[in-house]
C-alpha cells in the first residue's frame, strides 16, 4: 500500500501536495526511528570546501571574485528556487542580477527535455544500456544536450542511475541503465560526457538508496523509508556509478528521498560530506530532489548546497510561501546558526559550476514552459495573482536527433530466443498482430500527464522522467508499411480468428510498465507492486492463446525491467521473443527493420531474466510498515541479480547480458598485457591544497545586506532571501552576541579535514584510475555470407583469486566494447578492454580504503558474450589467455 501519491521533482501536477509534510522544522533535526545494528550514518563535518581540483581552479577562480561581491541575501538567493510554479521550469534559482548572475533553470527529465513540444522523446535509460555501445550512450548525450540547450535550460536533471536496480519491480529502475554498478557507471558517464559537452550542467541522480517508490517520501503519518545499507556495498555497488560521474566532471548531485541508515539523504551528514564531497572530491553543488528538504540548519551543515525547487510545505499547506531557506536561511547565517563559510561554500559552489561549463557566456534563457503549452499565461502561475507574458516561443531543438533515438532504440532490441533461425521473417508471407500494445494510444499520444496510463504502446515509463511525444513511430504503422498483407487485432484479449495455415505468422506484442510514485496506475503504485514481474492485461494469456491458434508466434515485450516469461516461453509455437525495452518515439522502423532482417539485433540484457521472481533473496522484495519508518534493510550485502543468482547456483531462464544475433561471432587472439604493476593498497593520495573559499570573509554580515530593497514589489508565494528589516536587525543581534539557540548536531567540528586515504579529486584517489591490465582480442564473424552483418559484443567479467579472505562474487562487470560497424560474414574487428586498480580491488571497511586482496595471485578476467557465456578466460599472473574453454558459471 501506500500512503499518499506524490510527484517529485518536478511536474507537481495534484492537490494531493495538501497532505505532503513539512514534517520537519527549519531548526532542529528530528529524533529518527532505529536502523538495525551495523548500520550507521556516522556524522561528518564540516562540509568539505570546494576548489581545491585543479581541473575546477579556473572556474573557482572566476566564482570567488562575483561571490565576494555578494551580500548575504544574494548568496541565498542562489542557494534555493524561487517555489513551486515560480516560474518556467520545474525549478528555477534565485539571481543576482546587480553582478550577471541570472536565475538558472533546472529541467526534467533522463530522456529528454520534460513538458514541452518540438522536442526528441529518446529511449529511456534501461533501453540505452541494452546497447552496451559506448560511442552510442555519448551521442544520445550529445543530443539531449543540445535540445537543453536550445531550450534555455541550465541544468539537466539526469543521468539516472540510482536505483541501481536492486529490486526488480522497483518503479523507476527503468531511468537508469541496467542492473549492474559498471554498466551503470560507463553509461552515466558517457551521458554526462555528451551532455556537459554542450554546455548543460548535468544532474546525476538520486544519491542513494532510492531503490523503492513506495514510502520513499517523508509525510505527515511517517518518515521515508530507511535504505540501511553496509559499508561495502554502498562503495561496490551504489556509490560505483556516482564515482564514475564525479571522474567525469559532473556539475551537479542530487540526493535522494528516502534515508540512508536512518538519516534523510539531503541532510545526511556522511553521505553527503563524507562520502561525495570528502571522498569523491565532488567539486560540483548538491541539491534536494523536489521538496524532499525536511530541514533547514541542518541540511545546509549537512553539505547540502541548492534546496529544490525552494519551498517547504509548512503546516501541510502547500504553496503558502514557507521555505526552510530564502529567507529563513539569510536569517540563520545573520543569527549564527549556519557559519558563514558554509554559506560562502554553497554560493560559490553555485556559481562556479556556472563558469565550469561556460554559461557565462551567450547561453540563452529558457524559451519553453513547463506549467502550459499555450503561447502566454501567468509568469508565476504558483501565484494567486501573477503578471502575464510570453511563456513559450515554441523553439524546435529536434535537429537531427531522431537518427541517434533511431539507433538506440534499435541497437536495444535484444533477441532471447531464435528457434530454427526463425528469424527474420519474410516481408511476403501475411501476418496477424496482436495486442495493443502494436500502435500508438488511441486517445492521443500525449493524452495522459506524465504517461501515466499503459494504453497502447509502451515507449517509457510515467512519471518525471517521461517526455512528450513529438510523434510516436508506432509498430503496427512501420509493419503495414513494410508488407502488403497485416491483419491487426487491436485488443489484449484474443479474438475470433479464421483458421491459420501453417505458415501463417502471429506476431504478439505485451507490455510492463512502472513510474514513479506520483501517481498510481492499474494499482500500480509506481513499482510494480500490484502486476510484479508479469505482463499486463493478461498478456501472458495472449501469447498462450495465439500459440495454441498458430504454429509460428513472434513475442514483442516493451517493458520496464525483467519478466517472467515462463507461461510461455516453451510452448513450441513460440519461435521467437524480441525484447523491445522502452524504445520511446522511434519504437517502429527500429524493431520492424530487425524482423526482416534489415539489421541484426545486437541488444543485450541489462538485467537477468528469472525462471521465478522467488529466485531472488527476500531482502529485494518490495517492503512498507505503514505508521513507522519502513527499515529496508540491504542484508543481501553484494548480492542482486546475476551476483546473487551464481552465488547459489540458481540457473536464470536468461541471464545478465544475454543477447542473441543474426551473425555468429566468434574469440580469438586474445592477449593480456600488464599496465602498472598493483600494490595492495594504491599509492598515498595527492594533498588537499587550500580552497580558495577560505579567502573569502566569514564575519557575520550587516543586517543591512538582508532588508528588502526600498518599494520592492512582491509577488505572493514568491520566495526571496530578503528579510523585513526588524527582523534582520532581530537576527543580526543574535548573531553579533553570540547567542544563538540552535543545538549543532552531535560530532559537529568546524576544522576543515585534510581527506581520507581513499579520497581524492573529483572521483577519489587518482591511483584508483591506473590503468592494471588491458585485454585486446580479435572477433570474427563466422555466420554463413547469406546472413545480414551484425554487430558483436565483448563483455568482460573478473574473477577474483581463490583463497583471498574476502568474499567476493563468482564474477563481477568490468568493460565492455561493441564493434563500431555491423561485420558482415567472414568480417572481423580488433577489440579492446582495460581494468583499472578498482576493477581488481575490494573496499576494506577496517582500512577504509581499496584494497587489492592478492597483487600477485590468479585473477581470471572472462571475455564473452554474455554473462552466462564466457569462452575466453585471461590469467593476470602468467599473462596468458585461453580459449575456447568452460565459462565459470
Amino acid at each position: 500500500m501506500v500512503i499518499f501519491n506524490m510527484e517529485y521533482p518536478s511536474g507537481l501536477r495534484s492537490l494531493s501536495l495538501l497532505f505532503l509534510a513539512g514534517a520537519a522544522s527549519a531548526s532542529v533535526l528530528h529524533p529518527r526511528d532505529p536502523v538495525p545494528d551495523g548500520y550507521v550514518a556516522a556524522p561528518y563535518y564540516p562540509t568539505p570546501y570546494g576548489g581545491w581540483s585543479d581541473d575546477w581552479s579556473a572556474s573557482y577562480e572566476k566564482a570567488i571574485k562575483l561571490v565576494s561581491q555578494m551580500t548575504v541575501a544574494e548568496k541565498v538567493n542562489i542557494t534555493a528556487g524561487t517555489g513551486l510554479y515560480m516560474g518556467r521550469c520545474v525549478g528555477n534559482t534565485g539571481s543576482v542580477p546587480r553582478l550577471g548572475l541570472p536565475q538558472l533553470c533546472l529541467q526534467d527529465g533522463p530522456l529528454g527535455v520534460r513538458t514541452t513540444d518540438n522536442i526528441t522523446a529518446f529511449p529511456a535509460g534501461i533501453t540505452t544500456g541494452a546497447t552496451f555501445n559506448k560511442d552510442l550512450i555519448y551521442q544520445r548525450g550529445v543530443a539531449i544536450g543540445e535540445e537543453f540547450r536550445g531550450k534555455g535550460a541550465n541544468f539537466y536533471l539526469g543521468p539516472c542511475v540510482g536505483p541501481l536496480g536492486r529490486k526488480p519491480r522497483g518503479g523507476r529502475n527503468w531511468e537508469g541503465f541496467g542492473v549492474d554498478p559498471v554498466l551503470q557507471a560507463i553509461a552515466g558517464a558517457e551521458t554526462i560526457r555528451g551532455v556537459q559537452d554542450q554546455g548543460v550542467i548535468a544532474t546525476i541522480k538520486h544519491l542513494i538508496g532510492n531503490e523503492q517508490e513506495l514510502y520513499r517520501m517523508y509525510n505527515p503519518v511517517q518518515q521515508a523509508y530507511s535504505s540501511n545499507i553496509d559499508d561495502r556495498a554502498i562503495h561496490e555497488l551504489y556509490l560505483w556509478p556516482f564515482a564514475e560521474g564525479v571522474k567525469a566532471g559532473v556539475g551537479s548531485v542530487m540526493a535522494s528521498y528516502n534515508a540512508i541508515n536512518g538519516s534523510a539523504a539531503s541532510q545526511n551528514s556522511y553521505i553527503l560530506n563524507g562520502l561525495l564531497k570528502d571522498e569523491l572530491g565532488f567539486q560540483g553543488l548538491v541539491m534536494t530532489d523536489w521538496l524532499a528538504q525536511i530541514s533547514g540548519v541542518g541540511s545546509a551543515l549537512a553539505g547540502l548546497d541548492m534546496s529544490m525547487p525552494g519551498d517547504t510545505v509548512g503546516n501541510n499547506i502547500p504553496l503558502d510561501g514557507y521555505s526552510n531557506w530564502q529567507y529563513e536561511l539569510t536569517r540563520s547565517v545573520l543569527n549564527g546558526s549556519v557559519p558563514v563559510d558554509r554559506l560562502n561554500d554553497m554560493a560559490t559552489r553555485i556559481v562556479a559550476t556556472w563558469y565550469q561549463l561556460g554559461q557565462d557566456k551567450d547561453y540563452p534563457p529558457p524559451n519553453f514552459s513547463s506549467n502550459t503549452a499555450d503561447p502566454t499565461g501567468p509568469l508565476y502561475p504558483g501565484a494567486v495573482f501573477s503578471p502575464v507574458g510570453v511563456v513559450n516561443e515554441y523553439v524546435n531543438v529536434q535537429g537531427d536527433h531522431k537518427v541517434v533515438a533511431k539507433q538506440v532504440a534499435q541497437e536495444a532490441v535484444t533477441l532471447l530466443k531464435n528457434n530454427g533461425s526463425f528469424l527474420p521473417l519474410s516481408t511476403s508471407s501475411p501476418l496477424f498482430v496482436f495486442g495493443t500494445d502494436a500502435q500508438a494510444d488511441p486517445e492521443g499520444i500525449n493524452s495522459c500527464t506524465d504517461k501515466t496510463c499503459n494504453r497502447g504502446l509502451l515507449g517509457m515509463g510515467w512519471g518525471s522522467g517521461s517526455a512528450n511525444y513529438p510523434y510516436l513511430d508506432d509498430p503496427i504503422s512501420s509493419l503495414k508499411r513494410k508488407v502488403a498483407n497485416v491483419t491487426y487485432f487491436a485488443t489484449d484479449s484474443f479474438p475470433t480468428v479464421p483458421t491459420p495455415t501453417e505458415d501463417d505468422v502471429a506476431i504478439v506484442f505485451i507490455n510492463s510498465d512502472s513510474g514513479e510514485n506520483s501517481y498510481t496506475v492499474e494499482n500500480n503504485h509506481g513499482d510494480r507492486d500490484s502486476d510484479g514481474l508479469k505482463a499486463w492485461h493478461n498478456g501472458d494469456e495472449l501469447v498462450q492463446k495465439a500459440a495454441e491458434k498458430y504454429s509460428n508466434v513472434l513475442v514483442i515485450y516493451h517493458t520496464v525491467g525483467p519478466v517472467v516469461v515462463e507461461p510461455w516461453i516453451d510452448l513450441p509455437s513460440v519461435k521467437g521473443v524480441l525484447i523491445a525495452h522502452l524504445p520511446g518515439q522511434e519504437a517502429g522502423d527500429s524493431l520492424t527493420e530487425i524482423i526482416f532482417g534489415e539489421v541484426s539485433p545486437s541488444g543485450h540484457l541489462p538485467y537477468s531474466i528469472p525462471v521465478s521472481e522467488d529466485d531472488y533473496p527476500k531482502s529485494l522484495s518490495l517492503v512498507s510498515t505503514p505508521l513507522s519508518q519502513t527499515q529496508d534493510t540491504y542484508s543481501e550485502g553484494l548480492y542482486i541479480d546475476y551476483r546473487y543468482l551464481n552465488k547459489n547456483n540458481i540457473k536464470p531462464r536468461y541471464a545478465f547480458g544475454h543477447g542473441l544475433s543474426y551473425a555468429n561471432f566468434s574469440f580469438s587472439n586474445a592477449k593480456i598485457t600488464r599496465v602498472t604493476p598493483l600494490t595492495e593498497t594504491p599509492p598515498a593520495r595527492p594533498s588537499k591544497p587550500e580552497s580558495p573559499i577560505a579567502s573569502l570573509n566569514t564575519t557575520i554580515p550587516a543586517a543591512s545586506e538582508a532588508y528588502y530593497p526600498e518599494g520592492f514589489d512582491r509577488i505572493w508565494r514568491y520566495l526571496y532571501s530578503w528579510l523585513p528589516n526588524a527582523e534582520a536587525d532581530t537576527a543580526y543581534a543574535i548573531g553579533a552576541a553570540g547567542d544563538k539557540k540552535y543545538p549543532y548536531p552531535e560530532g559537529y567540528s568546524s576544522e576543515q579535514k585534510p581527506g581520507p586515504a581513499a579520497g581524492g579529486p573529483s572521483g577519489g584517489n587518482p591511483a584508483l584510475w591506473d590503468v592494471a591490465y588491458t585485454i585486446s582480442l580479435t572477433v570474427i564473424n563466422t555466420a554463413k555470407q547469406d546472413t545480414t552483418p551484425g554487430k558483436a559484443l565483448a563483455q568482460a567479467y573478473v574473477q577474483f583469486p581463490e583463497g583471498i579472505s574476502y568474499d567476493t562474487p563468482v564474477i563481477q562487470l568490468r568493460d565492455f566494447a561493441k564493434t563500431g560497424d555491423a561485420l558482415k560474414p567472414g568480417e572481423s574487428a580488433q577489440l579492446e578492454l582495460s581494468f583499472a586498480r578498482k576493477d581488481l580491488s575490494v573496499w576494506d571497511t577496517t582500512r577504509q580504503n581499496w584494497v587489492v586482496p592478492d597483487p600477485e595471485g590468479k585473477y581470471k578476467i572472462w571475455v564473452g558474450s554474455a554473462s552466462d557465456d564466457l569462452p575466453v578466460v585471461c590469467y593476470s599472473d602468467t599473462l596468458v589467455c585461453e580459449e575456447g574453454v568452460t565459462g565459470p558459471i
